[in-house]
């Protein structure tokens, strides 16, 4: 067995390896504080036959027992992957997958459990830390150490790894990613920061992460295996010669067509041509013809980008593809919108709640609700294929969870906006960006609800093509750019700053000037579309849907929630099956009463109120007479509250008889003279 450990911000970053999961290719024990993740690497000896990929799987999972928890449901056991497990499987994924030798097509399977948990600090992190350590002890031909730190920004200050409770107060909250000298990525959110706040957090960070790299390094000199050979690539060099000549001028024939469409049919045509060529060659001829045509398309698109600066579409490095705005095209939903760039376009639709549709979220870390839910699709017509649709897959929960990071800080709070808001985004048409072309559309798409968010947001992916020292930065980058260059950079935010930020490189890391450079050029990007958007709308509608619920907030005090309920629930339920809205009622007190009919939801509202309003002395009340006795008549003020007119107080003449001037039912004005110490309340009619 063997450790290092170190101190990183106010706990203590501990490494052991050696002593359990000793089967494993690699594996390790990662912990922080009372936090602990077991991290496993694998991989098969044998590649897939056709493989020309690395097939690298990673999951991570939260065992409940973490906590001190049993799962709850029928087996008792935990169920599939929970949006957080796929979340943190993804930040674990991303910078390991483009630190991967090229040409390295074995399977690899990381795992990551989480074994014990403070509640306090998550473990996204310390599975970056875990998975890079696992795989530089293993056999597996992974070299370069990487490690991972979480970065937030507090009243001017930046903290190392801030727990769940300080996040909550941070106006910056960043997962870096990094070697010893450059970024990998990033992934955060933040509250309209500014791009230089980012660029310190980036710098703030980077000492940190060499100190683990010190550690992980230290770790796989004392025990680490001897690095397996790479087997040859899937098409070895003299094919790829053959190929590339049979190939001869095609690929400048297609790279000077513009259109998706056009250039995809050329490829196809290009690839049919060049293997009916070398059809005698090679039984697996068609995949590696494809395989060769793709790489020498990428390395022309690279040079035409870093020689003369010309990009596949014809635009400049700078220059937005166009883009329109279209809101309110559907009726029945509460607020719709489609954002349209070049042939990326995202048709948003909000919905709006109650507090019963609130998400319940049950996790390792806590109970609780989401009133904000923006969920991501993305079908296969939207690119031209055609593939079966199964459940949601990892990359939609990705681009929806970042969407709804983007918009969160604009939103208003519960207080003042009452409802339960849930966005979806369905990509009909996909060319570059589709999670930035959700960000603006749903922005669009809360305006055209009535939502009163505070601004708009707007987002952009910028790309890089790097050889050497020569770099290029290319703004609103196209799919073929994401899929040929270096790096997918998405921001979104206000015009006063960032909110969310994704960072995706495919080359060992990146060095903060270049980054810094890109956020310029994103912050520019982005004023430009929110100018557009803000043609389109620019507040959002004074109204809601008249086909949303009605929704009313408003407080009781804690003490006379049991009588807003009544017996066995008999008040409650009475209102509500009498005006036909839902009442929810927490144990603080806070009342929310829905409906479509807003005369119905203020009827129950008055109802409550009443219920829980106290008589005062001195006030006058129309009530309706409950109850006659000899000595005088019992009137209801207020739901569930009687008191007593007396006979003599009953009119200004003479009474003999109670039933002479008042009957049961009978409605009368009553003044409230006293209430006494048991709370009886004497009343006298006022005329």
């Amino acid at each position: 067995m063997y450790s290092a450990e170190l101190t990183l911000g106010d706990k203590k970053l501990r490494i052991e390896t050696g002593h359990v999961a000793k089967l494993a290719a690699g594996s390790c024990m990662v912990s922080y504080g009372e936090t602990v993740l077991l991290v496993t690497a694998t991989y098969k000896r044998e590649i897939r036959e056709n493989m020309d990929f690395l097939p690298l799987s990673v999951d991570y999972r939260e065992l409940l027992f973490a906590a001190g928890k049993i799962p709850g449901g029928f087996f008792k056991r935990e169920g599939r992957p929970s949006e957080n497990e796929i979340l943190t499987s993804r930040l674990i994924d991303r910078p390991l997958r483009t630190l991967f030798p090229k040409h390295f097509y074995n399977e690899v399977q990381i795992i990551a459990h989480l074994l014990s948990s403070d509640i306090e600090h998550e473990a996204d992190t310390l599975g970056v830390i875990g998975a890079a350590t696992a795989l530089l002890i293993s056999e597996i031909p992974f070299k370069t150490a990487l490690a991972a730190v979480k970065i937030g920004l507090k009243d001017g200050s930046y903290i190392i790894n801030p727990g769940i409770t300080q996040q909550d107060s941070c106006t910056l909250t960043l997962v870096i990613v990094g070697t010893r000298d450059n970024v990998v990525m990033i992934e955060g959110s933040a509250n309209e920061c500014s791009e230089q706040e980012i660029v310190e957090a980036i710098k703030f960070a980077q000492p940190e992460i060499r100190r683990i790299i010190e550690i992980e390094e230290q770790i796989q000199e004392k025990i680490g295996k001897e690095k397996i050979e790479m087997i040859n690539p899937f098409v070895d060099e003299a094919l790829f010669d053959e190929i590339k000549q049979a190939i001869g001028n095609g690929i400048d024939e297609v790279y000077a067509l513009k259109e998706k469409e056009i250039r995809q049919q050329a490829i196809y045509q290009l690839v049919k041509t060049t293997v009916e060529k070398l059809q005698d060659r090679d039984e697996e001829i068609g995949k590696k013809v494809e395989v060769v045509i793709d790489d020498v398309l990428g390395k022309s698109m690279r040079q035409h980008v870093l020689e003369e600066q010309k990009r596949i579409d014809g635009r400049t490095l700078t220059e937005i593809r166009p883009v329109s705005c279209e809101i309110g095209l559907l009726p029945r939903p509460h607020g719709s919108a489609i954002f349209t760039r070049g042939q990326t376009q995202a048709l948003a639709v909000t919905t709006l709640g109650t507090a019963s549709d609130a998400q319940r979220i049950d996790a390792i870390y806590g109970e609780g609700s989401k009133t904000f839910m923006l969920h991501y699709n993305f079908p296969p017509f939207s690119v031209g294929e055609v593939r079966p649709i199964r459940g949601v897959g990892r990359r939609e929960i990705g681009h929806g969870a970042l969407a709804e990071r983007a918009l969160q800080p604009v939103l208003p709070s519960d207080g003042t906006f009452p409802y339960t808001i849930r966005i979806v985004s369905n990509i009909l048409e996909s060319n570059g960006s589709s999670s930035m072309a959700t960000v603006c559309g749903s922005s669009l798409s809360l305006m055209d609800a009535g939502v009163p968010i505070k601004t708009a947001v707007a987002g952009i992916s910028i790309g890089l093509v790097k050889e050497g020292d020569r770099f290029v930065l290319l703004t609103d980058i196209l799919g073929d750019e994401d899929h040929y260059g270096d790096m997918d950079f998405k921001v979104a935010g206000t015009k006063d700053g960032i909110t969310a930020i994704q960072l995706d490189l495919k080359i060992h890391g990146l060095q903060v000037d270049i980054l810094t450079q890109a956020l310029t050029q994103a912050k520019q990007a982005r004023l430009e579309i929110m100018n557009m958007m803000n043609s389109t709308i620019m507040t959002a509608r004074s109204e809601i849907s008249k086909y949303a619920p009605k929704n009313i907030v408003f407080s009781v005090p804690k003490t006379k929630i049991g009588e807003v309920i009544g017996p066995g629930g008999k008040t409650i339920r009475k209102i509500i099956a009498d005006l036909e809205v839902t009442i929810d009622i927490d144990d603080d007190g806070k009342v929310t009463i829905s409906g479509v009919d807003a005369h119905k939801v203020d009827q129950a509202r008055d109802i409550v109120q009443s219920i829980v309003q106290e008589a005062e002395v001195g006030k006058t009340y129309t009530g309706k007479v409950k109850r006659i006795m000899d000595f005088g008549a019992f009137v209801e003020i207020l739901p569930g509250k009687e008191g007593l007119v007396h006979i003599s107080k009953l009119s200004k003449q003479r009474v003999n008889k109670v039933r002479d001037v008042v009957s049961i039912g009978d409605k009368i004005v009553v003044k409230v003279l006293k209430i006494d110490e048991q709370g009886r309340i004497d009343l006298i009619r006022k005329e």
